[in-house]
């Protein structure tokens, strides 16, 4: 029977389903394997073709090491909470759990039908209440710990409850809020335990405060910087502007440099690793204080400089201490807490205004933006610390008020914003450095020696800087500083559909809702908006709360609110207090879910220390580079945060990590020929014609055009306005035009793997999209070429067949040829695959069977070799052939890899050229051992030489070794 690969792959399909074949094991003497996949958003388009590409290369590999011997774990699950499920409920009133569970069951669908080989007994869904459950638990631990910079992890906040009761806050070294009080034992316990309770939570690693956030007033929400752009919502282009807001926070700040170091220890992507390294931006600097100019020096003498006595000063972070004296202004955020007092009455409308224009903008456009110049002058001075002289306090949108102090201090001479900035405002530039040219430009050379710099005169940039820091601590006015740029996460979105903060608030301050009460689950809401007094949808939850028992201990024991109702007024009732109304944000669920996985149905433990010491990490991670500043770096806080609290083995979560390149789309246009008035008609022209004609370009759907023909039927078809169209041919045809682009429903240039699946199957589709070009690199996607994969696995599976479609497998020895023909295809695959260069791997298939082919190769222990190394690239075929061949359905998986023999592939034969008079006439094998007396014995013994020949005798005979006979008469 001819490749039916239709029946074969829904059969295969079922099989792995029903005997759960991908199952891992918890418990085994073999090595452990893990891969996984960045899990998808179950979006309500389903998959395109663009979208499996990193999960074809995960399943390969996973089928790979299988056969290699290793307990294979290759989980699967969906990140299932996120905005775009909201916005389809607060556009219909459908509930998001109902719409999500709907587009996972079409990316299951998809998934299966495709042939992953994905353990499907571990899924994980974000947005369930057993998963979550963990989420809010790892949530209540980072709120329980905080950061002790002695030992460099984090740490129980009950050890630093006892150190406060015992001995203060002296001796604390943690990453904390910058204004903390200073007590002793007594005082602390003399605080009540509502202040105590404000205190700690300046220490805590999750904690409140007031941050600079997007504020989406039509979404009702916070919006990530990568949500926003050119100052509108990326989901429905609403106005976002910046404002400020209470916000839970999480100090990945105090993982800063271990975040850095780590990355020394990965086998990830270099440009990866380098935008983390610059998102977390470690500078070392120091931190200088400027006087406000209402305050002056007790001496005249600028040389003689007194310490600081007031603490009405603007703080800096600078990386260039040394040119101090070239300060010329201050620049602050239009945010910073200082800039409403620092607003002189005639500056006040330009600094409002100022202020307005700059909420408008989002951090990521303002750091992005280096050419426009634009700020305002508050009115105020400052004093430089290290001169005494004035300098003006600006405002200007450059400066963010989350990085180092919210303020800089400006030295136009070394810095080009801070130069064409005083070029623009007709402000001071000061050459500091002797050999700065700063006619045009800025200079921040840090050779040669300083300049109109007081006491650093003379000096070198080492010297200087030494000096500088050396004086600022002296005089009390600066201190050496290591700064980073990356901030403390945003933990908090005002939506619906997200994991709930298991947190409720009692005068003011969060307290943690019991463990057993865990989890928190969503409450119903009418509607899936803000409230009209601007609360976020949660607000509309009737009866929402959290009820403590008055008989409760000091650690309020607390009651569900099922049991409350059980209780007759006032009978162990206590007083509700009111929920945390935010919920967390996208990256909260998917920050640990590879540890689910290990231990997916344990209701007792986010997973089991047997799990967790057996899995250990992952080996290998494949998902787009577009996480980097965001999902990867927080998975990487995370786990070294459980690993601080003994909870999981490793420092690092994922040891390898590969970036798939994109699929792009490949789009097509017709062109609507454009009358004398401009407006479009209803006639469209050929490509090849449209320079003779007024035409516009529109994108057509690309599933119905075939190598750039149109389906002229489907396309009056595709759209009612197109049913009368009419053409201008070229040749009789419609060719469309070609571009490629982002594949995107708007551009029609979205390919299903569904269709291709129904017209190619899925085994073609899987080996197309690896043939299609190196991993990591981004490519086009070209429908066209993927009817040669599918004659290919027509062509491999005729080597089992004979001209009737019969099943012809022989027991016989192969020949020399077929062993070296499979011995090639087991070193070639094997390296590749270990290479991750699957595209090569497929190149090198269609090579094999094409030279078994032409050797007529049928025989069993080849080609059963050759079922178990296409496997992993194209299982639905391989499996259906391996119980042809007589095995045990279900086994190929678990078959041990063939083993390369390099014997197979040396060469121990040359076909020598026969030449008669210069003439070549034949190619005859012989030994390479042999020496020239013995090759031209055996040339003269052939009887096809002697054919040729036709009895006459040969003069000479010339023989070069390993190159040429030559038989002259």
């Amino acid at each position: 029977m001819d490749y039916q690969f239709k029946d074969i792959e829904k059969k295969w399909q079922k099989f792995w389903a029903d005997h759960q074949t991908f199952k891992a094991e918890d418990k085994t003497t073999k090595p452990k394997y893990y891969v996984l996949d960045m899990f998808p958003y179950p979006s309500g388009a389903g998959l395109h073709v663009g979208h499996p590409l990193g999960y074809i290369a995960s399943d390969i590999f996973a089928r790979y090491k299988r056969l290699k011997g290793f307990n294979l774990l290759h989980p699967m699950g969906y990140d299932s909470f996120g905005l775009p499920a909201e916005q389809y409920a607060i556009q219909t009133g459908q509930h998001p759990a109902i719409t999500t569970e709907a587009n996972i069951a079409t990316y299951r669908r998809q998934l299966d039908q495709i042939g992953f080989s994905f353990d499907w007994s571990r899924e994980v869904r974000t947005s369930s209440p057993e998963y979550y459950k963990w989420t809010q638990w790892i949530f209540m631990q980072l709120f329980n710990s905080w950061y002790d910079k002695n030992a460099d992890k984090a740490v129980s906040i009950s050890k630093l409850v006892e150190h406060f009761e015992q001995k203060g806050s002296a001796g604390i070294n943690a990453v904390c809020d910058d204004e903390v009080l200073s007590f002793t034992a007594d005082e602390w316990k003399a605080l009540n335990n509502h202040d105590q309770q404000a205190e700690l939570l300046k220490y805590r690693l999750t904690y409140l405060r007031e941050s600079t956030v997007n504020w989406c007033a039509a979404l009702g929400t916070v919006l990530a910087n990568d949500e926003v752009k050119d100052g509108f919502s990326e989901r429905g282009g609403y106005p976002v502007e910046q404002k400020k807001m209470m916000q839970w926070s999480m100090r990945i700040t105090a993982y800063a440099d271990r975040l850095l170091k780590g990355l020394d220890t990965i086998d990830w992507p270099e440009p990866l690793k380098e935008m983390q390294r610059n998102w977390i931006g470690k500078s070392v600097g120091a931190l200088v204080k400027f006087r406000i100019s209402d305050f002056r020096f007790t001496s005249a003498d600028p040389t003689n400089l007194q310490p600081l006595t007031s603490d009405r000063y603007i703080e800096v972070f600078t990386t260039r201490a040394d040119t101090i004296f070239g300060t010329t202004f201050l620049v602050l955020a239009p945010e910073h807490e200082l800039v409403a007092s620092l607003t002189t009455d005639e500056q006040k409308a330009d600094i409002e205004a100022y202020i307005a224009q700059a909420k408008k903008k989002s951090e990521l456009e303002r750091m992005a933006d280096a050419k426009t110049v634009s700020g305002a002058f508050t009115g105020s001075y400052a004093i430089n610390p290290v001169n005494g002289e004035k300098v003006q306090i600006w405002i200007a949108d450059y400066v963010l008020a989350g990085y180092g102090t919210g303020a800089v201090m400006a030295v136009p001479s070394g810095d080009q914003r801070d130069y064409l900035f005083a070029k623009h405002y007709n402000l001071p530039i000061i050459p500091i450095i002797d050999i700065q040219k700063i006619e045009t430009e800025a200079d921040p050379t840090k050779e040669g020696r300083y300049i109109n710099s007081g006491f650093i005169n003379g000096l070198t940039y080492k010297e200087a800087t030494a000096a500088i820091i050396a004086k600022l601590e002296e005089i009390g006015a600066g201190k050496a500083k290591v700064n980073f740029r990356m901030r403390d996460a945003i933990f908090g979105r005002q939506r619906y559909w997200g994991e709930p903060v298991p947190v409720y608030f009692k005068d003011d301050l969060p307290y943690l809702i019991a463990e057993e009460d865990l989890p928190l689950v969503l409450p119903e809401v009418d509607k899936y908006l803000p409230t009209e007094s601007g609360e976020p949808p949660l607000a509309r939850a009737t009866g929402w709360h959290y009820v403590a028992s008055p008989k409760s201990s000091p650690k309020e024991r607390t009651l569900k609110e099922s049991e409350t109702t059980s209780l007759s007024p006032g009978e162990g009732r206590g007083e509700a207090y009111e929920y945390e109304l935010s919920t967390m944000p996208g990256w909260a669920g998917s920050s640990f879910y590879w540890y689910r996985y290990m231990d997916a149905h344990n209701d007792k433990e986010f997973a089991s220390k047997e799990a967790i010491e057996y899995w250990k990490d992952v080996d290998l991670y494949i998902g787009g580079s577009e996480h980097a500043t965001g999902h990867l770096l927080y998975s990487r806080f995370w786990n070294k945060f459980l690993k601080d609290i003994d909870l999981v083995i490793e420092e690092e979560p994922f040891k390898k990590l590969i970036n798939q390149g994109m699929i792009q789309g490949r789009s097509n246009f017709v062109y609507r020929l454009v009358d004398e008035e401009g407006r479009g008609t209803n006639t469209f022209v050929s490509h090849g014609l449209i320079k003779q004609y007024k035409t516009s370009p529109l994108h057509v759907d690309v599933n119905i055009v075939d190598n750039e023909v149109l389906n002229i039927n489907k396309f009056k078809e595709w759209r009612p306005e197109y049913t009368n169209a009419e053409f201008i041919l070229e040749n009789g045809k419609y060719i469309c035009g070609v571009e490629v682009e982002k594949m995107s429903k708007s551009k029609f240039n979205v390919v299903n793997p569904d269709d291709l699946i129904e017209r190619y199957g899925a085994d073609t589709l899987r080996m197309y999209e690896m043939f299609l070009g190196p991993l990591e690199q981004s490519k086009p996607w070209n429908t066209n070429g993927i009817e040669g994969v599918f004659k290919f696995l027509r062509k491999f599976w005729r080597l089992f067949h004979n001209d009737a479609w019969e099943f012809n497998v022989l027991n016989d020895e192969p020949t020399k040829a077929e062993l070296k023909s499979l011995h090639k295809i087991i070193h070639k695959v094997e390296e590749d695959v270990e290479r991750f260069s699957f595209n090569t791997s497929v190149s090198s298939f269609m090579i094999a069977v094409n030279e078994l082919t032409d050797l007529k190769c049928n025989k069993r222990s080849v080609l059963q070799n050759l079922v178990i190394i296409l496997s992993p690239y194209a299982p639905h075929i391989c499996e259906e052939l391996w119980t042809l061949l007589g095995n045990e359905a279900g086994t190929l998986s678990y078959v041990p890899y063939p083993k390369f023999n390099a014997a197979y592939l040396v060469e121990d034969e040359f076909a020598y050229p026969i030449s008669i008079n210069g003439k070549t006439k034949m190619n005859l094998n012989i030994s390479l051992s042999l020496e020239p007396k013995d090759i031209e014995a055996a040339v003269m013994a052939s009887t096809d030489v002697q054919k040729y020949l036709n009895n006459a005798v040969p003069k000479k005979v010339i023989v070069v070794k390993g190159r040429i006979v030559n038989i002259v008469l």
